[in-house]
């Protein structure tokens, strides 16, 4: 129980990452720029789709209230300027436009703001700085170095500690009740587990698995979380992790460590020197090199493929709403045909997404553990050498 008290309330310090004082902020810059947007909101836009797919799937200086895009929940702003000084603010101060000036340690006074649509920062987080061009000095953007808590990396923080319940749920259960079999949201984790360490991990590792399951566990559940949180609209959803391709290849990154470090003599006698006729790898090493290429392109594979399946998820369905406010303008016809077809196959792909997800996060997790498993032989070819072990059909230890 103290254990969950201390993971909810850790759940709300990621939540809420911003003071009273910054939401304070927040108001009082969204009191001057809704009188800035009363005047844009009487002119008719034009629709954007790629500036609207970007927006809703790219990272963010803030988090998107439902159903009011405009009002966003501040997060904390950590950067450091090009004299060496780190300041932290609310996300808060440079939204809508607004620039935040402060005044760092020597007096100096540094600006930072968002990159507008002629900057090569668009959106990014950027710095203005002196510089000195023809004998006159004007100021130029620069990109500061940025730790700021961004939407994804706030829904990273999210997705750990829902990671982190489940996983202690299941064993509180068995630590309080001993093996009685567990019930409700409990036992649906209880079965996922068993279902990814005995249906995969286990038959693939053999001895092995106790020490790859661990891993191999997490990020199952990690992603399979990201991708569901990715799908739902209201926070703490909607940010786009695994289609982000920085956070698939750090994911891939870490198998790609296991799989090299922990890697057996045979294995990496197989890529430098294969058992293959001589003369295809001596004088002119083309099997090594391609045994060589292949230890690059496995984390490659695992990197692109978790990407773009969940990026073109999220496409098709923004793409689909977007033709409701895009054919709006041919009619009322139109639009009432148009709203009808895009709902129905908004949501058959919301529910095919939810399908991808648990699919997406299987797949990853199969493939890290072929891949460990590869690395993991012993190089003997005995009759048994590569008879792979059996699940455990009653005793589970």
């Amino acid at each position: 129980m103290k254990r969950t008290i201390l993971l909810l309330a850790l759940l709300l310090a990621v939540l809420l990452p911003a003071p009273l004082s910054l939401i304070a902020d927040e108001a009082g810059v969204r009191a001057e720029a809704q009188a800035e947007e009363a005047e844009s909101r009487s002119e008719e836009k034009k629709i954007d789709p790629k500036e609207i797919i970007f927006e809703h799937l790219g990272d963010g200086y803030g988090w998107e209230v439902p159903f009011c895009h405009d009002v966003r929940i501040p997060l904390p702003v950590i950067v450091r300027d090009y004299q060496g000084d780190w300041h932290c603010f609310s996300s808060s101060r440079i939204g809508h436009g607004h620039s935040y000036t402060v005044t760092d340690s020597d007096g100096a006074k540094m600006t930072f703001r968002l990159g507008g649509h002629d900057s090569k920062w668009h959106n990014k987080l950027v710095g203005m700085r002196p510089e000195t061009v023809d004998g006159q000095t004007q100021m130029v953007e620069y990109r500061p170095l940025d730790f700021s808590i961004t939407k994804n990396v706030c829904a990273i923080f999210i997705a750990c500690l829902l990671v982190m319940w489940m996983v202690l749920d299941v064993a509180a259960w068995y630590r309080k009740k001993g093996y009685t079999a567990p019930r409700r949201a409990t036992g649906a984790i209880e079965a996922l587990i068993e279902f990814i360490y005995y249906g995969v991990i286990k038959p693939t590792l053999g001895a092995k698995s106790r020490k790859f399951g661990p891993y191999l566990l997490t990020v199952f559940f990690f992603i399979l979380v990201a991708n569901l949180l990715g799908l739902m609209v209201i926070f703490p959803g909607g940010a786009n992790i695994t289609g982000n391709i920085a956070v698939t290849l750090v994911l891939s990154l870490i198998t790609f460590l296991i799989v090299n470090i922990f890697g057996t003599k045979h294995y990496w006698k197989e890529v430098f020197w294969p058992d293959v006729p001589l003369w295809l790898k001596f004088p002119i090493p083309i099997m090594p090199v391609i045994e060589l290429f292949g230890v690059f392109t496995k984390p490659a594979a695992l990197t692109v493929r978790l990407f773009a399946n969940m990026m073109g998820g999220h496409i098709i369905v923004i793409v689909l709403t977007l033709l409701i406010f895009i054919l709006g303008a041919l009619g009322a016809a139109a639009a009432g045909g148009t709203l009808v077809v895009s709902l129905i196959f908004s949501v058959f792909m919301l529910l095919i997404d939810v399908l991808v997800s648990f699919i997406q996060a299987y797949v990853f997790t199969m493939l890290s553990t072929v891949f460990i498993g590869l690395a993991q032989e012993d190089g003997h070819h005995g009759k048994d050498a590569h008879e792979v072990p059996a699940a455990p059909t009653t005793t589970r230890s």
